[in-house]
């Protein structure tokens, strides 16, 4: 890993992040282009919102890399595309990482490259993939030392749930798969929010000394978004990695300000709710 790089991603002052993710058109379903879907509007939102990083597919990475100047989002890179998200499921399902993803990343100045590690009831394939797929990436990545950002997803049965992106937040599940990140080698780990949020010390001690970044999930309120992000943080969390949440919000910049006080000004969630000019 290269502190060097993580040193763009991470606020020198709080030592917190706030990735925005846009690579949701990377798996093939429609409802997930809802407000992304001019991407060239969105990474112009993004920079001018000033996040400390964007999460972006390759064909969309160089929206970013291609603005001017040094005041702009650092870039991490997601290596890998599955169809796990339809409803019904497709028959055969399927988890590649993208040819030479590393070099990609190096090439365009990415500061972390993010791959999945799902745990798919009745699937096993599919963490089977993701497994192969991290530990081809982490030997290249420890090369050229990129850091390997892990996302353990623990997903409910997808008809059951209704489909789409429908996570499990059981506790000791998602302790399990992040311990496993970690044991697989991850600079960085992307992981839900546990239904009872007053257990996710649980789970930034299973991590150690690696970072964790806490997921977003689905649309909620305002309200609900930053008292989750304030409660993770206080649990231990790094920072957050936010996307429907943001690019879907009536007012994308306005929540940026908002999570980036709460972050790493420390306000208070009434506070953040004022730059959105709401009431308490």
């Amino acid at each position: 890993m290269s502190i060097y790089r993580l040193n763009r991603l991470f606020n020198p002052q709080s030592g917190r992040a706030l990735d925005v993710a846009v690579d949701h058109g990377f798996f093939g379903e429609r409802s997930f282009l809802t407000g992304i879907e001019d991407m060239d509007a969105v990474v112009r939102t993004l920079v001018a919102a000033n996040p400390d990083a964007v999460q972006l597919t390759l064909g969309h990475a160089r929206l970013l890399q291609a603005v001017p100047g040094k005041q702009k989002p650092a870039l991490v890179l997601r290596s890998d595309v599955a169809n796990v998200y339809g409803n019904p499921l497709d028959e055969h399902l399927f988890s590649h990482h993208i040819p030479h993803a590393i070099e990609e990343a190096v090439r365009l100045d990415a500061v972390a490259i993010c791959a999945n590690l799902m745990q798919l009831p009745g699937r096993p394939e599919i963490r089977e993939a993701n497994i192969s797929s991290i530990m081809a990436l982490r030997g290249e990545a420890t090369k050229y030392a990129m850091p390997l950002m892990i996302e353990p997803l623990v997903m409910q049965d997808n008809a059951a749930a209704g489909g789409g992106y429908m996570v499990d937040g059981d506790t000791d599940k998602i302790m399990t798969l992040v311990r496993q990140a970690r044991e697989l080698g991850a600079d960085l780990i992307k992981a839900d929010p546990t239904d009872n949020v007053e257990d996710y010390h649980k789970v930034i001690e299973v991590a150690g000394d690696v970072p964790v970044l806490v997921r977003g999930g689905g649309r909620v309120d305002d309200r609900t978004l930053l008292e989750r992000t304030a409660a993770v943080l206080a649990q231990g969390a790094r920072g957050i990695v936010y996307g429907r949440n943001v690019v879907q919000h009536q007012n994308p910049s306005g929540i940026t300000r908002a999570l980036m006080a709460v972050l790493h000004d420390k306000v208070s969630v009434d506070d953040a709710l004022r730059l959105l000019g709401e009431p308490r």
